[in-house]
């Protein structure tokens, strides 16, 4: 006996239901696996987990079993074995794009295991491993026109590097200012967000001032709109950094991200990965990307010279008659910012030592050398990693100028966009 037209009609498009949901049950088993595997690796690695807010159970478990990375290989590989089973393509984007973002993380996750395990990987194939994208390679002559540029604009004697130290201590934030000026820095980046992105009504950071540490801030997502942001005071603040820290460690950088992809990607959709952050996985290329481009998202480049020469100035005691000219050096001296990855890819991969590293970046990113050795320290905790400041900042412009163009209003749209989604840093030519 046949069915009429119209119940085949409706079984099939029961059947695809079926089929659609046992897929979404099949993807959720695998990143509730990919969030215990990152678990996992982080009994080994202490910097590996950033942020975690899921199950707390998930962590005692993993705390308690300390997997052996072999074991942990051999799950991540099933995992991905079992992921590739399932159709990469789909009418959803997101989905699709949540599908891509499991698979890249559990490779990079597996990649971390290997190096945990005693595996050497020269720094671009590190940096290609962990964070899905390679920095352009630099000689020293791509940046002597910079610094002969300097050598014309910085007066005194003796090196570029020495005379942009001496011209930029004119500038340094008193530590009695320190946090006037950080919470002045704050509000305004703050409340520029909050003209183009909507956040919860909960959300807030505690600030802390600490010493001690290989970096300059650092953001510690705790869950539920919270983070808690450090800030290194171990060498001078200058002020330009209290823009860029406060920007790209709170609003709309690091505290938004976080926030975005909680309400949006973990309690919205029921996304169990996005409740633990990998550092060392592609999703950090994205996120530092963002953080250091949402600066000038936030702050084109009249405005905030604008509010620094209004607001930050003052509030620092500095001579706010000297931003223009402050503002030129520093952007001359932003053109080096490459020659960072220059230092850590030779470094990594033993051509130079540590000393030579320091030196180069004393020469070519005019670091004093206390700077300079805390910078070599940060490559040793952190590798490849300096790669997604500066080339994560470049990719994630190409990405959101490409679609919004001029329009600020538009950036805006599509930077929060971003900043709720699962892309990987090779789809961001797509």
């Amino acid at each position: 006996m046949s069915l009429p037209r119209v119940v085949v009609a409706l079984a099939a498009a029961a059947g695809f239901v079926a089929t659609a949901q046992s897929q979404t049950v099949s993807m959720n088993d695998l990143a509730e696996r990919y969030v215990k595997l990152v678990l996992a690796v982080g009994q080994h690695d202490a910097d590996y987990v950033d942020a975690y807010y899921g199950p707390p159970e998930w962590r005692a478990a993993a705390e308690q079993l300390k997997r052996p990375l072999a074991e942990i290989d051999a799950d991540a590989a099933a995992a991905l074995e079992s992921l590739g089973a399932l159709p990469g393509v789909h009418a959803d984007e997101m989905v699709r794009l949540r599908h891509e973002y499991l698979t890249r993380q559990l490779e990079s996750l597996r990649a971390r295991v290997a190096m945990l395990g005693g595996q050497r990987l020269d720094f671009d194939a590190e940096s290609k491993a962990l964070y899905d994208a390679v920095s352009p390679t630099h000689t020293e002559q791509e940046f002597q026109s910079v610094l002969d540029e300097l050598a014309r604009r910085l007066p005194g004697e003796g090196s570029v590097s020495r005379r942009y130290e001496t011209y930029r201590a004119g500038f340094e934030i008193p530590r009695e200012r320190l946090d006037a000026v950080f919470q002045a820095a704050i509000d305004g980046c703050r409340a520029r967000t909050l003209e183009h992105i909507d956040l919860p009504a909960d959300e807030s950071f505690t600030l802390e001032y600490v010493t001690g540490k290989t970096w300059s801030g650092y953001n510690w997502y705790q869950g539920k709109h919270r983070s808690l942001i450090q800030i290194n005071t171990d060498l001078p603040i200058y002020i330009d950094r209290a823009i860029d820290l406060a920007c790209h460690e709170g609003y709309p950088g690091h505290h938004v991200y976080n926030m975005l992809l909680e309400k949006n990607l973990y309690a919205d959709r029921g996304w169990v990965e996005f409740s633990v952050y990998a550092l060392f996985s592609s999703q950090s290329l994205i996120a530092e990307g963002t953080a250091n481009y949402g600066i000038d998202v936030a702050f084109p480049k009249e405005a905030r010279r604008a509010f620094e020469r209004d607001v930050l100035f003052p509030a620092a005691g500095l001579d706010a008659a000297q931003a223009n000219t402050y503002y030129e050096i520093a952007e001359l001296v932003e053109q080096l910012s490459y020659a960072g990855n220059e230092a850590a890819r030779r470094y990594r991969n033993g051509t130079i030592d540590a000393a030579a590293a320091a030196k180069w970046h004393e020469t070519y990113v005019l670091m004093t050398p206390e700077r300079a050795a805390q910078r070599v320290r940060f490559i040793d905790q952190y590798g490849a990693y300096v790669i997604n400041y500066n080339l994560g900042k470049d990719l994630i412009a190409a990405y959101v100028e490409r679609l919004a163009g001029d329009d600020a209003q538009k950036r805006w749209q599509v930077f929060a966009e971003l900043l709720s989604s699962p892309r990987l840093p090779s789809g961001l030519g797509q």
